[in-house]
């Protein structure tokens, strides 16, 4: 809990996505719009479902619209969800299997990272767990209950990230085996059916936003894939290990090479296999290990960079395995296996405290930055309607500065509309600012122009223009 509340004001992320989901958030608080999509996606166009906005709302609502509490609520969730995580395992496994999986998780730099700011994808490592969690009482249990909440998971996990969609392989692998190994087979239909009603329910949003818009994510997601390479080219074995090598050196903040990470992934997976065969653990254990195995090999087709919240549908499979595997060595007689796993637990523990950067570093204060650019703002505005740019066209934090600035009553002119006011601000963070005859659309669709006056708040320089006569 510690770590991820402490100082989160001072170091929570404030950039164009947080400002934007702030913006569409504050409307849903104030029962001003109720979007029926959610932020696009890195790859094109491709829009995410909307609801990671309308579960963090009630926590702008509780600070006041202080952008800060959508930051405090990630946190809040993501504490919770670990905490429900460990007696899950505790109880599907072991307490010794939990309690590893608890140290695991709660001292991942990166799971920290993700939960100390406000994004879609920093949810999904939770998600995800309980998406397998419910599959998993679903199938053993052939409960309707279950299965509508293993639909509902599951549609909120691919509303938090599409990657969540590679969750359907190893899903359809354990419904097989299950399906065909039960006599009862109509049971298991049924929960089938009501596993996919409730994503349905869940995910209507999106597909109400295709119907009325002519399937324009349909059709820019088949783009992706027919016009823009998302399909990798080269050796298939050689991406599947890099794959795996950015997905180990990310869980162990390491820059170990291709062959330690394929050996060392290589004998976790055959160490679970035995001891799985052997000890005859729920499905559940075996739902990580499928997910785990596919998501490396699906993820290794795609074209995509490799960053470290991409592998959020996997951190807690992957944790699952490791704390089973490691609590069954530490039950054996052997000293050296508790010596070398001691050593091993604790190398891990120091290798990512290395990465607690909110613990002495320096604070960003990206909020503040922001309120203090829009306060700065305020001071020279001459009526409510303004519109407002950024230079470079790279530069584009611009929705957090206008966060503040709508949040004390000022009305952004919509671009995307044509609209022009009296006033333009232009915020520049590289020299030279090119602000009269600009490259920009976004500064050259206001008009003719001319600067009324400049200013400079720390590393920004920023113009007030108005329309030349």
């Amino acid at each position: 809990m510690f770590l991820r509340l402490f100082r989160l004001g001072d170091f929570a992320m404030f950039l164009a996505d947080q400002g934007r989901d702030a913006r569409i958030i504050r409307d849903i608080v104030t029962f001003t719009h109720f979007p029926a999509i959610g932020p696009p996606s890195s790859i094109g166009q491709v829009f995410l479902g909307p609801f990671f906005y309308y579960l963090v709302a009630p926590f702008l609502f509780i600070f006041n619209f202080n952008p800060v509490g959508l930051a405090y609520g990630v946190s809040i969730l993501s504490i919770l969800g670990i905490i429900f995580a460990y007696f899950i395992v505790k109880k599907k496994v072991d307490s010794l299997t939990a309690i590893i999986f608890l140290i695991f998780t709660s001292f991942s730099s990166e799971l920290i990272h993700l939960s100390r700011f406000s994004w879609n994808p920093n949810l999904l490592p939770i998600f995800s767990f309980f998406t397998f969690y419910f599959f998993s009482e679903m199938l053993e249990k052939k409960s309707v209950k279950k299965a509508i909440l293993f639909g509902v998971f599951f549609g909120c996990s691919f509303q938090l990230h599409h990657l969540a969609a590679l969750f359907v392989l190893p899903c359809l692998l354990s419904y097989t085996i299950f399906f065909f190994k039960d006599s009862n087979k109509t049971k298991h239909l049924i929960t089938l059916l009501f596993s996919l009603l409730a994503f349905g329910v869940i995910s209507f949003p999106l597909f109400y936003f295709d119907l009325k818009h002519d399937f324009l994510n349909l059709k820019n997601l088949i783009s992706l894939f027919k016009e823009q390479n998302m399909i990798a080219g080269g050796s298939l074995i050689t991406r599947i290990l890099e794959t795996n090598r950015s997905l180990i050196n990310t869980v162990f903040q390491s820059n170990m090479n291709i062959l330690i990470t394929s050996i060392s992934t290589t004998l976790l997976l055959l160490v679970f296999f035995i001891l799985q065969k052997k000890l005859k653990k729920p499905f559940f254990l075996w739902i990580h290990f499928f997910n785990t195995v596919s998501f490396t090999y699906l993820f290794s087709l795609l074209s995509s960079e490799r960053h470290p919240h991409y592998y959020g549908a996997v951190y807690t499979s992957f944790f699952v395995i490791l704390a089973f595997v490691v609590s069954h060595l530490w039950k054996k007689k052997y000293i050296f296996n508790k010596i070398l796993l001691i050593i091993l637990v604790i190398a891990y523990l120091v290798i990512n405290a290395r990465n607690f950067y909110f613990i002495n570093g320096p604070a960003n204060n990206q909020m503040a930055y922001s309120k203090r650019v829009a306060d700065s703002i305020k001071q020279r505005m001459s009526e409510k309607s303004f519109n407002f740019a950024t230079y470079p066209t790279d530069f584009s934090s611009e929705e957090s500065f206008i966060y503040y600035l709508e949040l004390d009553g000022y009305k952004l002119a919509d671009r995307a509309k044509g609209e022009v006011s009296n006033q333009m601000f232009l915020v520049c963070n590289k020299a030279p600012c090119l602000v009269i005859d600009s490259p920009s659309w976004n500064i050259s669709m206001f008009g003719k122009t001319k600067i009324d006056t400049m200013w400079k708040v720390e590393d920004l320089q920023i113009f007030k223009l108005i329309h030349a006569k």
